[in-house]
């Protein structure tokens, strides 16, 4: 196959166990990791002896309610709450709209490698003096920020576990994790605080020390020190190492660098242990990527963090930005001022979960249908005409320059003006959406697949090659990838055709196990093998497909076999439809789905129909319900699905899936016994009107 090379035969079944198709790697980029890397540490400092005078982290000079009259050019950091001699006014709740107005003017003030590396040293040394050492733990948890950055490459220099806590995972998993982790330090952004206190008693067995990323108000201060804990706002714990000069302790390739939590979409979380090596292999495969890409990272280039740090995905990202001597600029934690962040950092990389990159696609279609009949006909022409030329084989530069600088630079401004690069991951991200940001955003827009326990991305699609849209591409360089087969769901790793089959991948990306779960380490992990449980499909052209998920299968009554998550990823494809759980069970003989509408598209559909009411009260309407269901049994057919795969009830829900109501996990994945529990009587009311 194009861009792949094999490295080993397939194998049959034996001995229990399912044959395996032939083992494939990248066919460029063999040249292994970048040299001189032997841990973490080693990225940002190399960096800092390069370029120390580079732009590293940067944020907004914007603190909760007040907006400081002018950027302070200082490069001391200064946390969030404090806008040092410069003169705040406050915002009151009925001119709280003009705080949108006064934000624009915020400009993005910066620290260079050298400044941050100083306040990485402080912090590294006050670590220790709390009698935190190598091998110890470290939580952090809150929104991105410089501070999270820091403490991390604290953690990094002197061989301290980083151990991430999700922001969006609430009270009783944060109390897990310190718990589980055995976390002694905690850094944490001011309005979490309180969110630590609730884990009191039972996380002070271990944790004894928490640092504020701001200040520490004295009904917390009082609290902490109640427990036997200390309490420092980071100002403080800056000075708290004083002149003491730690050495730094030797670093290993096998060393674990973080503990990086999975939310998983049941039961507790697992804590996926990462090494050096993981880190640093998948930084140089990046790299090499890239390189062979024609996209090489440089110093100049700015990323925009927003995507949770705590994750892998923007983990990896931001190293290879520091990796480079790049910037990294934070946006302020709000989404609705996300694009006013993107405008005035002016990013050059964007990464995105699909969910984010579809509403982008939604409002551009928005402003589209509502802009005129002159601005959609030229729209719609120079999209087709250049549509069809990238399809042909063009660049995306150079399928249509005129009509860039015509229409669709009027989208690449949206995106702040520099972006040339999209990168999509966590979940997956409709075929049609991708299709047209490669047409219409003027930059590579790429979609990449991994997991936490690979380290994030093993596959990337390439840039300038349409024929990988709705794939996930071939594997990055220094990863090893087979299928093998699933015969219970049909699925052939060694099929002359069309080979399709479990994910397996080999390689030094690789987590080093689950901490304190050698059970489940056990289950995924076979003769060097990580089992994904994703189902995918080899294309023409090396690239790799996921149509399905192992475990999300059932039978109905009838005996039919459903492959759900292979359902739900075809009527997601359905214009109108934002979302769709798909529901079935082995007492019913068919299936049914919980919808999340497109608000524009349902709305528009109603005024044409004669259907009146806010969102949620069309959601209701039984037309609504009718015209949503027809849908998706016209994209249903036009898929080939078989009769008992078509969707026969729906339920219109107007309120997306979300975390609130723990129907999703941060990376937007299904829970589906969660889901099963909030919509069980939705469910059965959609099967008893059936009956």
């Amino acid at each position: 196959m194009q861009h792949l090379v094999q490295v080993e035969e397939g194998r049959e079944a034996a001995d229990g166990a399912p044959s395996a198709g032939p083992t494939y790697r990248c066919a460029a980029g063999d040249k292994g990791a970048a040299p001189g890397l032997d841990c973490c540490w080693d990225i940002f400092r190399l960096s800092v002896e390069k370029c120390p005078g580079n732009k590293m982290l940067g944020r907004r000079e914007i603190v909760d309610g007040k907006v400081c009259s002018r950027t302070r050019a200082s490069p001391s950091l200064s946390p969030p709450g404090a806008c040092l001699r410069f003169s705040v006014f406050p915002v009151p709740p009925w001119i709280h709209w003009r705080l949108r107005l006064l934000r624009k003017a915020g400009n993005y003030t910066w620290l260079t490698y050298k400044e941050v590396y100083d306040t990485v040293i402080k912090v590294g040394a006050a670590i220790r003096s709390c009698g935190v050492g190598k091998g110890g733990r470290c939580g952090i948890y809150g929104a991105n920020s410089p501070e999270w950055v820091i403490s991390m490459q604290a953690c990094n220099a002197h061989g301290v576990y980083c151990v991430p806590l999700y922001d969006t995972l609430g009270a009783g998993a944060v109390e897990f994790v310190l718990c589980h982790a055995e976390v002694q330090i905690a850094f944490v952004e001011e309005k979490k605080i309180g969110e630590i206190l609730k884990t009191f008693p039972n996380s002070t067995k271990f944790l004894k020390t928490i640092v504020s990323f701001g200040k520490v108000n004295p009904e917390h201060k009082e609290k902490v020190e109640e427990n036997g804990l200390s309490i420092y706002s980071w100002e403080q714990f800056l000075q708290l190492g004083g002149e003491e000069k730690f050495e730094l302790p030797p670093k290993e390739k096998d060393d674990i660098c973080t503990i990086m939590y999975t939310s998983g979409t049941t039961g507790d979380p697992k804590g996926v242990l990462i090494s050096n090596k993981s880190i640093i292999t998948i930084v140089s495969a990046v790299d090499e990527f890239l390189r062979i890409s024609g996209e090489e990272l440089r110093e100049d280039d700015v990323y925009i963090s927003y995507l949770p740090l705590a994750h892998i995905f923007d983990r990896v990202i931001e190293e290879v930005f520091i990796h480079h001597g790049a910037s990294i600029g934070f946006w302020r934690g709000d989404v609705k001022l996300l694009v006013e962040d993107i405008g005035e950092l002016k990013p050059t990389v964007f990464c995105a979960v699909p969910r984010v990159l579809d509403r982008i696609y939604g409002g551009l279609q928005d402003k589209i249908t509502t802009g005129g009949f002159l601005k959609k006909t030229l729209f719609n022409v120079a999209y087709k005409y250049k549509q069809g030329n990238m399809l042909k084989g063009s660049k995306h530069d150079e399928a249509a320059a005129v009509f860039d600088k015509l229409v669709f630079t009027k989208v690449k401004r949206g995106l702040g003006g520099r972006v040339r690069l999209i990168l999509s991951g966590a979940a997956p991200l409709s075929r049609h959406v991708e299709e047209y940001l490669r047409v219409v955003t003027c930059s590579h827009v790429l979609q990449g697949y991994g997991l936490t326990e690979t380290c994030a991305g093993s596959f990337v699609s390439l840039p300038n090659n349409m024929s990988m849209l709705g794939t996930v591409g071939p594997p990055v360089p220094y990863v090893e990838v087979r299928l093998e087969s699933v015969p219970e769901m049909g699925y052939d790793a060694l099929s002359s055709e069309t080979p399709r089959g479990e994910i397996c991948i080999r390689g030094d990306t690789l987590f080093s196990g689950y901490y304190k779960r050698e059970d489940l380490t056990k289950e995924v992990m076979v003769d060097g093998w990580f089992h994904t449980g994703d189902i995918g499909e080899w294309q023409p052209d090396g690239s790799m497909k996921i149509i399905d998920r192992k475990k999300n299968i059932f039978k109905l009554s009838q005996g039919e076999y459903v492959a759900v998550e292979n359902l739900e990823n075809i009527f997601g494809q359905t214009p109108g439809v934002d979302s769709v759980w798909v529901y079935g069970n082995s007492f019913e003989s068919s299936l049914v789905a919980v919808v999340n509408p497109n608000k524009q598209a349902l709305e528009r559909w109603a005024e044409s129909n004669g259907v009146t009411g806010e969102f949620a009260t069309i959601c209701e309407d039984p037309k609504a319900k009718e015209f949503i269901l027809g849908e998706l049994t016209k994209m249903g057919k036009e898929k080939k699905l078989k009769g008992f795969e078509l969707i026969r009830a729906v339920h219109l829900d107007p309120v997306p899936f979300d975390m609130d109501r723990d129907l999703i996990t941060p990376t937007y994945k299904k829970k589906r016994p969660q889901l099963l529990k909030y919509y069980q009587s939705v469910i059965d009311g959609m099967y008893q009107s059936m009956k």
